[in-house]
This record gives C-alpha cells, sequence and structure tokens, in this order.
C-alpha cells in the first residue's frame, strides 16, 4: 500500500473528504512533495489569520505598522468566537503585537478582526502578490463569513447559526463550504506561505523569527500535533474549522533534521460539532505524508 493509499485508508476510516499536501522546506520544486489534491481550492476558514499575520508583519518592516502600539479592543463590538478576547465582557488594551499573537495562538477572532482592521489599505492584497500565492483569494474577514452563513440559513445569530451547521443535514451546501463564495486557498499554496516564514522570505528575518515564535505557541495538539511524539518534534502551525471543515497547516520539525511543511484539510460527511475521529486523523495523515517527506528527501543524499 502507498502512502497516498493509507492517505485515503484514513479519510474513509474518518468518515471524510480530504486535500493535503507536505513537501520538506529546504527542497521546494524538487517533485519530492507528495499531497492528495493538492492544487485543488480548499475553504481556509480561520488559517486566513496566518495571511494576516504575515501582512501586519510585512506592515511593520516597512515601517507602516507598529507592532507595540496599544490599541483598546471592545469585545462587543466585534465578531464573536468561543476563545480569546472574544469572550471577554469588558474592554481590554493590548498591543497590535498581542493582537496577532492572539489571533494565531487561540484563534480569537476578536482579534484578527481588530489586526484586519489596523492594517494600511491594500496590505493583505501587496503580501498574496509579493509571494506569489496566486491561488489564494481572502475574501473579507471571519466576520464577513459568519454573516454570510447567518443570512444564507436565515439563522437569528451566529450561534443560532453555528447550531444549525452542526446539527441539521440539510446545511451540507452551505457557501460556507464553498471555496467560490469564501477565502480559499489549495494546500500546496498553504504550506507555500509557511515556507516563506521559516525560509525568511515572508518578510524580514526579525519578524519570521517573531512569526515562527508566535506559530509555535498554538495551543491546539488535536490535530497534526496529535500525529508525532512531543519530545522529538515540535510542531508549529495554525488550525481552521467551520462546521464540517477542520484543517491545518504547519510546519514539523523532527529533532536533527530539516522541517517539513504540511497541510491537512477535511470535510466531513457528520455534521457534529466535535469530531474527534476526524481530528485525529488529521494528525495520522500529517505523519504519513510528513515521514514519506522525509524518506523521499533522504534518497537524494
Amino acid at each position: 500500500m502507498t502512502a497516498l493509499d493509507r492517505v485515503r485508508a484514513e479519510l474513509a476510516f474518518a468518515g471524510c473528504d480530504g486535500w493535503c499536501y507536505a513537501e520538506r522546506i529546504d527542497r521546494p520544486g524538487t517533485g519530492l512533495g507528495l499531497g492528495l489534491g493538492q492544487d485543488v481550492p480548499v475553504v481556509v476558514a480561520s488559517m486566513y489569520k496566518l495571511h494576516l499575520m504575515v501582512a501586519a508583519c510585512r506592515a511593520a518592516a516597512a515601517g507602516a505598522l507598529d507592532l507595540t502600539q496599544r490599541v483598546v479592543i471592545t469585545p462587543t463590538e466585534h465578531t464573536p468566537g468561543p476563545t480569546g478576547f472574544a469572550l471577554f465582557a469588558d474592554d481590554v488594551e493590548v498591543s497590535v503585537r498581542d493582537l496577532v499573537r492572539m489571533m494565531i495562538t487561540v484563534s480569537d477572532n476578536t482579534s484578527a478582526e481588530a489586526v484586519q482592521h489596523l492594517l494600511p489599505v491594500g496590505a493583505l492584497d501587496e503580501t498574496l502578490t509579493a509571494l506569489n500565492l496566486g491561488d489564494t483569494v481572502i475574501r473579507g474577514g471571519v466576520g464577513d463569513q459568519q454573516r454570510l452563513t447567518v443570512s444564507e440559513l436565515g439563522a437569528q445569530d451566529w450561534q443560532d447559526a453555528a447550531h444549525l451547521l452542526a446539527t441539521d443535514p440539510a446545511t451540507d451546501q452551505v457557501h460556507a463550504y464553498d471555496p467560490a463564495y469564501v477565502s480559499h486557498s489549495t494546500p500546496r499554496a498553504l504550506c507555500q506561505l509557511m515556507r516563506a516564514i521559516w525560509t525568511d522570505t515572508a518578510s524580514d528575518p526579525r519578524q519570521c523569527a517573531f512569526m515562527r515564535e508566535v506559530l509555535g505557541q498554538q495551543i491546539w495538539p488535536h490535530r497534526i500535533a496529535s500525529g508525532f511524539p512531543t519530545s522529538s518534534t515540535a510542531v508549529a502551525g495554525k488550525t481552521g474549522t467551520i462546521g464540517r471543515i477542520r484543517a491545518e497547516t504547519a510546519v514539523v520539525q523532527p529533532d536533527g533534521e530539516p522541517p517539513v511543511v504540511v497541510c491537512v484539510v477535511t470535510r466531513a460527511a457528520r455534521a457534529d460539532a466535535v469530531l474527534p475521529v476526524v481530528d485525529a486523523s488529521i494528525g495520522r495523515i500529517a505523519r504519513i505524508l510528513v515521514n514519506e517527506a522525509r524518506t523521499d528527501a533522504e534518497q537524494l543524499r
């Protein structure tokens, strides 16, 4: 059974469709990357926050955004979410740098919306162009996606819409799951973005070091990190979730070896809000792909 056969078996066992890609960071363009539907447009969900982070750091490197600037966040004025400042009842004063940190480490929607509002005009589009991410389209932010879904489902609010997504099989075809209507990229392009961060080409070396640090602080261990022994492998990444879509893009760093970038995006057949079997499959698929990338690279030596 080939590596991709094992990936297909994992997806079938978990009851989901999937798209994925992995490649050693120090060997781009060698043809040794391995994937399944790696050039198919996929919904990025909260992984769009990776692009926001890079745009903010590029603006900081250009002197157009001060990451030490203090801003006051009123959570009730921003998009709701299940983590971070989105849960707070009172105003918070915080630096732009730590807004970026909250946006990535706990996937805070409030922080993401604040960062997006602070970006210089055109900074996000400039980032996509400069990094040659032509397969990536960012349509607004998480608030726009929530409003689209609330309107389409005729829900009272986002909480009501999220409940419908999790419990009603008839919501399988909502626009939130269609890349044509929401922010999208491809597994290969998401890996390309992470590679740029790890090779100091996404911004200047100082800002790239900051981004690597923040990505290494993500608190979610249930997807890609679950496939690797934490004592000998570091995992830094960003998850994305909306309804049936569960995903993560990460850099996996085995001790003493070059890092491997990997992206796994899944769409579950079931609409349950919590599907541990799918989360675990993302870790197992990542391990299959990363181990294959490590093995193929060794054969070039």
